[in-house]
């Protein structure tokens, strides 16, 4: 049996391209603030015409490939987890494997999983489930997610957002996965869905969305402490976590969220937080549920009371959420590409809770643990890797008006053929896919932007 499965490595790309929040209040004509402070962000990313979710996707894989000097023939499977829909029957693994067949391995396993922002962790525990069975091979797994995260023009576009991560996956790892400590909730709700094939844009109840994303972190939580006190023989609380990673469609819920948990482990066990805090968090200790997800006092008070562990708990995983937005699938792996980059060098020994959500709806609660890891497959070498902070620093930021008008030229080109791009691949760095034309059979065609700006045909028709 593979001991200590988990991540051994992981890479992130996130388009050059994006617009300041900030920009896009004054825009939109919204008070100042709106996105900023009421959504918590900062920045979003979105693809123009050369980018989508394959081109994302075979840089992200490539560059990890590349970057950690993995052969191809290593990979026994490949999945990938995305939402972001380019075709109803060809799953998007499918357009990754020229990268492995020009090594003559055609032997990868796996599928696309869909539902919603959950697919990358379903995705992903496919992946560790097969290293950890009995069909295992010896090989590792590589995990993809990828999405373009778009809305229609109204309150919900802000919440953009556009990456795709890659993950390898194997034993001996750096990020080990405490499979036994998994707590989820799944149920049926129309809070996000897109049923209108024609339009990539989704159908949005945002109030229900928040209410079920909520309640179905209360239901994980409960499951995962159940499921913790069961094998360790004593109660878990938020102190038995060094770090708490949320999906995140903006930063705002990521706060509200982890104030549920404090008022979640007060209500389960009051000793477990401060008398002042005991006294706050009385007056709504006699709420039901429902009362207690539409009561915004009760929301104002848990956010005070959890802000200090907030702070050091939760705040160092927000950092690309932030400044890229919503990346759907990839949106909590960002969070934890986050959390690696800044804390690398204090996170071993370190336990990680990560909470799943995707709409319609799935949601798990998991546990990860932190190992340093050995090169090439450390925790300092993943940080050095994925190299967060230049990749900010070094994007393009558009004015809202070249937004909009980007976003209109996109919807256009949603599942329309015979066109070629621009293939304008000035804005991108060197190793970066993109998007050169679609024929009029829909044939999708990609080329690699090379070390001096001209382009590698050897993935043109496909």
């Amino acid at each position: 049996m593979a001991k200590d499965v988990g991540i051994l490595a992981m890479e992130i790309y996130f388009p050059p391209t994006c617009v300041q929040q900030e920009a896009l209040e004054a825009h939109d004509g919204v008070s100042k603030g709106k996105y900023t402070i009421g959504l918590g962000q900062g920045c979003l990313a979105f693809c123009t015409e050369v980018e989508d979710v394959v081109s994302m996707s075979l840089t992200a894989v490539t560059t990890l490939l590349e970057k950690y000097g993995i052969d191809p023939k290593q990979i026994g499977r490949l999945e990938v987890g995305s939402e972001t829909v380019i075709d109803k029957s060809k799953s998007i693994k499918t357009f990754l494997m020229p990268i492995f067949e020009a090594s003559g391995n055609t032997d990868i396993e796996g599928v696309d999983s869909t539902n919603a922002c959950y697919g990358g962790t379903a995705a992903l525990f496919n992946c560790v489930n097969w290293v950890e069975s009995s069909s295992w091979d010896g090989r590792n797994g590589l995990v993809v997610c990828t999405d373009s995260a778009v809305y229609a023009e109204g309150p919900a576009r802000p919440t953009g957002g556009a990456a795709a991560i890659a993950m390898l996956i194997g034993p001996d790892a750096p990020v080990v996965f405490e499979s036994k400590f998994r707590g989820s909730h799944m149920s049926h709700a129309y809070d996000f869905y897109k049923p209108n094939l024609a339009s990539e844009y989704p159908v949005v109840d945002g109030k229900l969305s928040q209410t079920c994303y909520l309640m179905a972190l209360d239901s994980c939580y409960k499951h995962f402490c159940h499921k913790f006190e069961k094998l360790e023989a004593k109660q878990f609380s938020i102190s038995d976590a060094a770090y708490f990673v949320f999906h995140s469609p903006y930063n705002k819920l990521v706060q509200k969220s982890f104030a549920r948990l404090v008022f979640n482990d007060y209500l389960r066990n009051a000793s477990s937080v401060d008398e002042l805090s005991k006294e706050k968090l009385a007056p709504f200790s006699s709420l039901s549920g429902d009362e207690s997800y539409s009561s915004r006092d009760l929301e104002k008070v848990s956010q005070q009371v959890a802000k200090p562990l907030y702070d050091e708990k939760v705040q160092p995983t927000t950092l690309i959420p932030k400044q890229v937005g919503n990346m759907y699938t990839a949106s909590l792996y960002a969070a934890c590409a986050s959390l690696i980059h800044n804390k690398h060098t204090t996170l071993g020994g370190k336990r990680v809770i990560l909470f799943s959500y995707g709409s319609g709806l799935a949601a798990t609660m998991f546990s990860l643990r932190f190992r340093d890891g050995q090169n090439p497959f450390s925790l300092s070498n993943m940080a050095a890797v994925m190299d967060v902070e230049k990749k900010l620093k070094s994007r393009h930021e558009f004015p809202p008006e070249k937004f909009v008008e980007t976003m209109k030229l996109m919807e256009h080109r949603y599942g329309a053929k015979d066109f070629v791009t621009s293939k304008d691949c000035s804005l991108l760095s060197p190793g970066t896919y993109y998007l050169t034309e679609v024929d009029s059979m829909y044939r999708r065609f990609y080329a690699k932007k090379t070390k001096d700006s001209s382009c590698d045909k050897s993935l043109a028709g496909h």
